[in-house]
């Protein structure tokens, strides 16, 4: 089967997170993703570890699988010349240096599409290309300076940080999507366009009802810890051995969840008869749920709650979690070859392709004499993609 974006060629100037995994997902649904890295050191991540996986940091293998990659030296004009050759005939180009930065070279977008009027440039920066342009934009940072800090951890601790870089991972999402819309656009129009997504806005549009919750009231959300601010009961609770998550979405959920645990009075309990009444008495609807969930294991619990149809889990790892992704038929992860980590599986299924899995994380350079020869070919030639047995020998970096 044909997959949906074969043909479209992707020049990736991008390092780190946000960029690398959207040209990432290009690349699972076929493009061919030329990654552009820095002579010596490439992408900065190669050097993010430990932990390491078999040829370089695990960072780096976690958003790089099925690209080729290219070491360019943009300060030599050989270099610079094959570098503006590439984005002379791409079909996408996306870029997260400083404001600035690419224009120095000739490889912004004006200067990009005088000569390729069909591209479409995707630039990702940390705060817009306006008064926030020469402010450097780190995951951390702007999880501290969007108030995503401020509404995770416990309320009488200090905020913290998610878990993962999670707003890189959302601008190379938006990232992806306005590469999609924008090779759509010029299927219709014919033209490309310059396409820009930021650090602080991906976070501030993916806070939904929390930012909302801000513009209706004016008043900022506090951290809850694992509470909900809308819904009661929707957190974790304590029983015999430990925690349980649970989830009640709506009165009738609520009825089930009571009557599994013995409680069927406190359904018509007047503090908890709606969602409202138990947000609003929450500490006596915790007290009175735990009172029976300490009875017994957080195991049993979430097997009886399963059967009644109502959302509870274990507090699990990553360990725990692909071990019940694939007890589910999930298909979590795949393999790229003998010695190489496996790779997590693309997130989205479709009818008609699967997403390309033949390619592990490149060598620095892997891929340079392959990419180079393209470039000097005229206008229209493709770009063969590399097949390859896993495990067989790579191009020396050039």
């Amino acid at each position: 089967m044909t997959a949906p974006l074969e043909g479209i060629v992707v020049a990736d100037f991008s390092r780190v997170l946000a960029g690398p995994y959207a040209t990432m997902l290009l690349a699972d649904l076929g493009a061919t993703v030329i990654k552009v890295e820095r002579p010596g050191v490439g992408d900065d991540t190669r050097a993010w570890g430990p932990p390491w996986a078999a040829e370089s940091s695990s960072y780096f293998e976690s958003v790089n699988r099925s690209k080729l990659s290219v070491v360019l030296d943009l300060t030599d004009p050989a270099d610079l010349e094959v570098a503006r050759s590439l984005a002379a005939k791409a079909d996408v180009v996306i870029e997260n240096f400083r404001a600035g930065t690419m224009g120095r070279y000739g490889l912004d977008h004006e200067c990009v599409a005088a000569g390729n009027p069909g591209v479409v440039y995707c630039s990702i920066t940390g705060f817009g290309s306006g008064a926030g342009a020469a402010l450097p934009g780190y995951d951390f940072v702007v999880q501290a300076l969007g108030g995503l800090m401020s509404i995770t951890g416990e309320p009488d601790r200090d905020p913290m940080k998610v878990g993962v870089a999670l707003v890189d991972v959302l601008t190379g999402k938006d990232a992806t999507i306005a590469i999609l819309a924008a090779l759509r656009s010029r299927d219709v129009h014919g033209l490309g366009q310059r396409v820009e997504v930021n650090l602080l806005s991906s976070l501030l549009g993916s806070l939904a009802n929390q930012a909302s919750s801000y513009l209706a009231t004016g008043r900022p959300p506090e951290r809850m810890g694992n509470q909900h601010p809308s819904i009661a009961p929707y957190e974790t609770l304590d029983c015999a051995d430990g925690v349980i998550a649970l989830a009640c979405g709506n009165d009738a959920q609520f009825v089930r969840l009571v009557d599994v645990l013995g409680k069927p009075e406190l359904a018509t309990d007047p503090r908890f008869g709606s969602n409202a009444e138990r947000v609003a008495n929450r500490v006596e609807l915790v007290r009175a749920l735990e009172e029976r969930l300490v009875t017994s294991t957080a195991e049993k619990w979430e097997q009886a709650l399963l059967e009644a149809g109502i959302a509870a889990a274990r507090v699990g790892d990553l360990g725990s979690a692909f071990t019940r992704a694939t007890e589910l038929g999930l298909d979590p992860t795949f393999a790229v070859g003998p010695g190489r980590t496996a790779q997590v599986s693309h997130p989205i299924t479709y009818s008609d392709h699967a997403p390309r899995r033949d390619l592990p994380p490149p060598g620095l350079g892997e891929h340079g004499r392959l990419v180079r020869d393209w470039c000097a070919t005229p206008a229209g030639n493709p770009l063969v993609f590399p097949v390859r047995t896993h495990g067989s020998a790579r191009q020396p970096a050039s």
